[in-house]
This record gives structure tokens, sequence and C-alpha cells, in this order.
């Protein structure tokens, strides 16, 4: 055996003992899948006209070529009612087998299977292609709190067109060369309606009882078993407990999954939890930071109790460890671990070799991934910006001269910058003028509810040194450094700082930024004000954590609404704990002075005052100013916050761009 073969043989070994479940092969139906790690189906954007595209192509190439198991494709509608966003796949007509297959065959090519969701939202419509109000078709005519859109119900005709399209969908798929699909009836959508009692209020046949609730998703199974033959992989996707105050139950879905697995529709059942027919169950599909590792696990035991299938398992999974604790207990079979596949695409490899220390672990943060699908934008990674742009950044030019670069500053920016110019093969030096890097990102893990997004520095900074990048703090760089150390390329990302605007102030009020509350300045006991006009992490972190420190606490905001910024299933669940410490919103308000009891505001949209007696202390969360003590400096290119202040996903694409294009 040649050397290097033998040390790959003892890492895989090692590997396979450190995570003997989760790297064991598994056969659904059908179909074996080398690994238990899946890429459950979520939406990219990276579609065009409802079809697969290059760019989808690659995404899910670069996936597979990391080494993951399965790969579920996003949903595919079956009916030209499903065109629930402006940026839907569509499996309802042949035209989509051309794409499907070029998707499948890049996918098989590295060892994945690939099975493809077949789908219709029913109520839970987002859009219409032209911006005029959708119509939505449902079982009965009752609304979706969380889109405020009344449907209609479903005709009998309309019913058997719709099961015949999944039908259809399925046999175009194995026409394309997948191996399986998976028929959405989680997250509330339109068999999900169906079954629910509170949603479903039919007589005709498919409402009334539990099983004639159960007739629409049976049907829709055994339509897709009839047109794709029996040993296509026929599987369901499902939320364990829909989480909703009208939703499903576990008991129901515990019993739907028993009977259609007694019935021989299903070769596995996927679950999840929660609904998007609410905005507390809505945060569920893609849950934030604020909920704990692998929570959903007990759900799919459940499941698991009472079916012969194999049960995969989706929530927050970002962790090799995590997933294979998982199997090992019997809650499930297989885990997805999808945000952790848009973070780390290779975390399968090499968790697989025993590369722990090297995977990028997703932080829950949501802004890149489902933040960009809920604003129409292609899917990304705030710490992994190649995500999504894989045609452009998946392979970087090889350089033809080494240069020597200096980085000025070890944010989130330098330090992508750092590690994309390291790796590229040039001789890089990064600054940080304080004693870690890591920027505001060191700010951020100190919130309440946040500390998980410390890892973006974690990350980063590993990627930097591992790709060779010296990294030098305690050292604030100045004109005369650069001119005496000469290099060849200059790459500035000094950042920000607090925004201290003009106020009027009268006596001496306390009034500190929101750097100062987090790195521990002291505010005085009684009502505190915290001036957000941002509308993101900030303002409202900073109430959240002066709230936990046992002030009484007023956030008022310039928008209409607290985290008006942030993705929106982060932000419920911050609005969740806000509500809970009892912490006051004052919306449409701007601060113009303060004195030592009184805060004085104007409201945005009558410009009338809004006088605030008994406060404290004022904190800004004002937005922040940049840094650009060197922009001056001949040749250099400035990236992140020192350009424009902006969040973490900004500064890190632009540190990729600097970093390849030097």
């Amino acid at each position: 055996m040649e050397p290097q073969s033998q040390t790959q043989s003892q890492s895989r070994s090692q590997a396979q003992s450190q995570f003997p479940h989760l790297f064991s092969p598994l056969r659904i139906g059908g179909v074996r899948v080398k690994n238990r790690v899946v890429s459950s189906g979520h939406d990219t954007v990276l579609v065009r006209d409802g079809k697969v595209t290059d760019e989808l192509v690659a995404y899910h190439a670069a996936r597979a070529e990391g080494g993951v198991g399965l790969i579920v494709v996003q949903v595919g509608g079956v009916h030209a009612s499903a065109h629930y966003t402006s940026h839907v796949l569509m499996a309802d007509d042949d035209s989509c087998v051309e794409g499907y297959a070029r998707l499948a065959e890049a996918a098989h090519r590295h060892g994945a299977a690939v099975f493809g969701q077949i789908f219709h939202p029913g109520r839970e419509i987002l859009e219409s292609p032209d911006g005029s109000a959708p119509v939505a078709w449902a079982p009965s005519a009752v609304p979706s709190e969380r889109f405020h859109v009344m449907p209609r119900a479903m005709t009998g005709e309309e019913i058997t067109e719709v099961i015949e399209g999944y039908g259809d969908a399925a046999r175009r798929l194995r026409a394309a060369g997948l191996d399986g699909v998976e028929v959405v009836a989680s997250h509330g959508y339109l068999p999900a309606q169906f079954l629910n009692p509170q949603v479903n209020h039919r007589t005709d046949g498919y409402g009334g009882s539990a099983d004639a609730r159960l007739r629409f998703l049976r049907e829709s199974l055994a339509a897709a078993r009839r047109h794709a033959a029996d040993d296509f992989v026929i599987g369901l996707r499902i939320s364990g407990d829909e989480l909703a105050h009208d939703g499903l139950t576990p008991d129901l879905v515990c019993d739907v999954a028993a009977r259609l697995d007694a019935e021989g529709l299903v070769d596995y059942v996927s679950v999840c939890a929660g609904s998007s027919a609410t905005l507390s169950a809505a945060q569920h599909i893609a849950p934030p930071m604020a909920h704990a590792a692998g929570y959903t696990a007990p759900m799919a035991a459940r499941v698991r109790d009472v079916v012969n299938v194999p049960v995969m398992v989706a929530g927050r999974i970002n962790q090799p460890q995590e997933a294979d604790t998982i199997i090992a207990k019997g809650q499930a079979d297989a885990c997805a671990m999808t945000r952790a596949l848009i973070c780390d695409p290779r975390m399968p490899g090499k968790a697989e070799r025993g590369d722990t220390e090297e995977i990028r672990a997703c932080i829950g943060c949501n802004q890149a991934c489902i933040g960009h699908f809920q604003s129409g934008h292609p899917i990304s990674c705030i710490q992994h910006p190649e995500t999504g742009r894989e045609l452009r950044f998946g392979t970087l030019p090889l350089i033809t001269r080494r240069k020597s670069v200096v980085v000025v500053g070890g944010g989130p920016a330098g330090l992508k910058a750092a590690a994309v110019a390291a790796d590229r093969g040039h001789d890089v030096t990064l600054y940080e003028a304080g004693r870690r890097p890591g920027g505001q990102v060191l700010l951020a893990q100190e919130l309440p509810g946040r500390a998980e997004f410390g890892g973006a520095a974690t990350n980063l900074e590993g990627e930097a040194r591992r790709a060779g990048a010296r990294i030098v703090t305690d050292t604030r760089v100045d004109h005369a450094m650069l001119a005496d150390a000469a290099p060849d390329t200059v790459i500035l990302a000094t950042g920000a700082k607090p925004l201290r605007p003009s106020l009027e102030r009268l006596d001496d009020p306390v009034v500190l930024d929101a750097w100062q509350v987090i790195q521990g300045a002291r505010t005085p006991r009684g009502r505190i004000l915290v001036a957000d006009w941002r509308g993101d992490w900030v303002g409202l972190g900073v109430a959240l954590l002066l709230a936990q420190q046992g002030r009484r606490v007023t956030l008022g905001v310039t928008g209409f609404a607290a985290g008006e910024h942030l993705q929106q299933y982060v932000r419920a669940a911050m609005l969740t704990a806000a509500v809970r410490a009892k912490i006051e919103v004052l919306p449409n308000v701007r601060l113009y002075g303060a004195d030592n009891d009184t805060a004085y505001l104007q409201h945005t949209l009558t410009e009338e005052p809004v006088i605030l007696d008994d406060i404290a202390a004022v904190v800004l969360a004002q937005g922040h100013t940049p840094v650009t003590d060197l922009m001056d400096h001949p040749g250099a290119v400035s990236i992140g916050d020192c350009v424009s202040p902006r969040s973490v996903e900004e500064a890190v694409l632009e540190g990729l761009r600097a970093g390849a294009s030097v």
C-alpha cells in the first residue's frame, strides 16, 4: 500500500469510529445512499422561468462533490396553480425533464442520490408572477394568518387535476434520471391543509372524517407510485408538529404516517417542524439560533416508532456529532443538514476524514440563505459567499506571480480577503488593532441568544490561518508602516465605529452607545431608552441585554417595527423574547435630545414631539460611520464597513472578491 493511501485509509477509519452511524450506508426503497447526510429540499432562487439553470446544477454539484449522501431538490410545482413565488421550480410539463436530468447527472457523478420534491402550496401563496394579488386554492375557504390570503375551495375536478399532477411530476423526474420523489405535506402546504380539520371543512369525500381528510394525500402518493413504477422511491415530508394554534398535532401526524406506511405508499418519511401559516410556527421552517440544535429529533422519534420505513429529520442539525448522536439514539435514520451544507459544502468529506476542526459551522443567522429567498435573491451564506456563486467563485484563477499582500483590519472582510488571497498562493499578512480578530462579530456574540454568532469569527480566522496568512494582533497600522513595508497590494478593512449623532443636551444626561453597553458599561437604575435607527440586531439585542440585567427598557425605533431589517424568522424569535422581557416598543420615532431624566423624540410621520419622562439613560443604536484613516493610501483596495457600514454578509463577500482579484 502506498504511504499516502495508508494515511487516507487510517483517516477514514478514524472518522468511521468517530461518526460510525452518520457514515454508514442507508437503503431507502431500492436506492442505496452512501451515508446519512441529507441536503433537504430548499428554495434557492437559482431557477429561471421555472426551469433548472446552470447555477442550480453547479450549486448541487458542489454539495455532491463535498460528500453528501442524498440531495433532495427544491419543490417542483405539480400544477399551474402551484406557482407560489415568481422563482419557483416547476415540474408540471415535460420541458422540465432536460434541466432535472442535467442536475441528476452532475450529482450522480460524485456518488450522491437525488430525489426531487413535488409540491403544491395550497393557500400558502406568497406572490403572483405579475405582482397582482394571487388566487390560492385550498380544501376550504379558510385564510392563512401569515400571508393574509383568502383561498377558495377547490372543485372536485381541480382536486383530480392536482392529484394527477403529482403523478405526472413523478413520471417526469423518473424520466430525468432522479432516484425518487418526495411529496411535500409539511409546513401547512396543500396536503397538510387537507389533513387538518381546522382548515378542511369539506363534506364531499375529501373531508368530514380522518379517513376522508387523508384521501387527498393517499391518492397523491398512489398517483406518484403509479406513474413512476415500483422501483422508484416515493417519500413523504411532513411536520412532526406544526407548532401552531390550529396546526397538525403529533398524534395526528403519527396516525397519518402509520397508515400510509401500512398501505405501502411511502418508502421513507422526512420529519420537520412548523407551519407556513403563522408567524410563530413559520420560524421552524428554518429555525434560527434561538432554537437548540436537533430540537426536532423527538418528533422524528415518535414517527419512527410507528413506521417500518426509514425516517429523516430536519431542524438545526449543524454538526456531524449532533447528527451521529440522533441516529445512534434511534431517533432517526438520516439527518437533513441543509444549512450546514450551505455554509460548508465540504462538511461531509471533512467529517468522514476526521478533519472536524476545518468544518465551517452554520451559525443559524438565516441572513443569506432563507433570507435571500424571502427577498427574491439567489441563495448564499454570510460566511461562505461562494455558495450560490459556484460558477463565479467555485474555482478561483491561479496566480501568475506571488505578491506580498497586507490586509489592514481583522474583521470579517479582512479575514476573508486574507484567507482567499493566501489560499491562492500570495504572501499575506493581516494586521488587527485589537486583541483578537473578529470585528463586530465579537460584540454580536455577547447579546442574549446570539452567542453562536461568534462562530463566524472563529471560522473565518481558522480559514485564514489554514490558508497560510499571518495574523498580527494588537498592531495599529499607519501610513508610515505601510510605506516601510511596501507591499504589492494593500487591502483596507478598517471597519466602522458607532455613529454619535448631534443631540440637544441639557444638564448632564447619561448617553451611551450600544458598543459601550455590550462591552460592560454600567447603566443607572431606572428606565432606559434604546434609540434604534437601523432596526437590526443591535438595538433589539441591546434592549434584550439591558432587560436581562433587570432594567426597564423602552425601544424607540425609526421604522414601523423593531427588528425591521432582520430576517423574519430571526426577528420573530427576538421579538418573542422582547415581549416576554416586557420591553416597550415605540415605533416611528427619532431621537433629538435628552436631559437628566427626559428623552425628547419626534414622530417620523407627524413630526410632532414625543416626550419620555423618567429616563435614567439613553443608549444609542444609531448605526455606524466608516473608519477612513488610510483610504487615501495609494493603490489601496477598500472593502467592508470602511467603504459603507453594512453587515457581515457584504463584508465577507467583498473580502472574497478582493482576495480573488489580487
